[in-house]
């Protein structure tokens, strides 16, 4: 596998992860990003890949994502804690189509890093968010 198809499906997560206006967000979209990321911390890597957004889905592929997640996410270990510092909603973003996005931060410890923030961004698809983007730093 490539790395410049990996390179190029964080390069998408990173575009879409600007910060931006503070915005009230309900509390199942919440729970719906909470849930998502459950799926990777399960290691469920493939599934989260199924449920992201069609955009997504033609940015990177099931097997870059998952190695992507597997370099990312494996030597933090469990996640310990999780919450929403902020959330924002946006109209467009660099290097993605106008539409309806959101962007979640929040404040994460695992097992091997402390203190960490995981960004979903996710794009209003037929109604239902769905992740376009995920970034820890």
């Amino acid at each position: 596998m490539k790395k410049e198809g990996i390179l190029k499906g964080l390069v998408l997560a990173l575009a879409l992860t600007l910060p931006g206006p503070a915005s009230a967000v309900d509390n199942p979209t919440v729970q719906s990003v909470l849930a998502w990321l459950e799926v990777i911390d399960n290691g469920a890597y493939n599934q989260s890949w199924e449920s992201s957004a069609p955009m997504f889905r033609q940015q990177v592929t099931s097997e870059q994502w998952q190695e992507a997640l597997e370099q990312a996410r494996k030597p933090l270990g469990k996640v310990l804690s999780r919450e929403v510092q902020s959330t924002s909603e946006h109209s467009s973003l660099p290097g993605a189509p106008d539409g309806k996005y959101l962007v979640v931060k929040l404040a994460s410890s695992f097992e091997n890093k402390a203190r960490a923030t995981e960004t979903v961004t996710l794009k209003k698809v037929q109604g239902q968010w769905r992740a376009v983007g995920y970034f820890i730093k």
